[in-house]
């Protein structure tokens, strides 16, 4: 499959029911997850949205920091929505729709909180999504993108690549029979903004208080917590 921005949900239809499998296989993939989760700093019982949130992965971890929130979770693969509603303990409500436009994808209200893993770089029009995804943060409230960035680092772009290329895509060809939504999602990350770059779209956007913190181990420099709040 030739996989573009505009199929990639349904790509990922495609490899919903082994993604978990394949994401086991990353050291440390659940636990910068929650890392991330914890840096929103959240109330307790707060509101809080997943967008992108695929397979659930990314709610278990808002779940695990915030056992009493109310939990609301979007994507835009019914596969990969499938496989998170499977996840019963989650107790969470989930939505199909795009992630540019969460509020016309039936997404109500406003949120204490957002996390968006591994998301941003895919939608179509990144500041049309910035700019919506601000107006459902109440004041005050704070969003993490769970990103990668690796544009302003040669040699952890050259990691990256080396073990996408030696390891993930070929799992995912063994595991799903297909690795071309492995090979997007490279290509995605190569081509997403560097640390700085992302920070000022943000800020233009119209966040406050963006500043940006790193993951730990062999993703420290390439996964990263952006994070920022909309104006009290």
């Amino acid at each position: 499959m030739d996989v573009s921005r505009v199929n990639v949900a349904r790509a990922f239809d495609g490899v919903a029911r082994r993604y978990d499998l394949m994401t086991g296989m990353n050291p440390g993939y659940r636990r910068h997850l929650r890392m991330s989760a914890e840096r929103i700093g959240a109330p307790p019982g707060g509101r809080l949205l997943d967008l992108c949130c695929g397979t659930g992965l990314s709610t278990s971890a808002l779940r695990e920091v915030y056992p009493a929130a109310e939990l609301v979770g979007l994507d835009a693969s019914a596969g990969m929505l499938a496989q998170a509603r499977a996840k019963t303990e989650l107790n969470a409500t989930f939505h199909r729709g795009d992630a540019t436009d969460p509020g016309g994808a039936g997404v109500p209200g406003t949120f204490d909180g957002i996390l968006m893993a591994y998301g941003i770089r895919n939608v179509p029009d990144r500041d049309r999504c910035l700019a919506n995804v601000l107006e459902l943060l109440r004041p005050g409230g704070r969003i993490c993108f769970h990103e990668y960035s690796v544009r302003d680092d040669s040699v952890r772009r050259w990691i990256f690549n080396a073990i996408c290329a030696g390891f993930i895509e070929p799992a995912g060809l063994v595991t799903s029979g297909d690795a071309s939504i492995y090979r997007y999602l490279r290509e995605s990350v190569n081509d997403f903004d560097g640390v700085r770059a992302f920070e000022e779209r943000l800020e233009r956007a119209g966040f406050t208080d963006v500043h940006t913190l790193p993951m730990d181990g062999w993703q420290r420099g390439i996964v990263h917590s952006f994070l920022a709040s909309r104006p009290a």
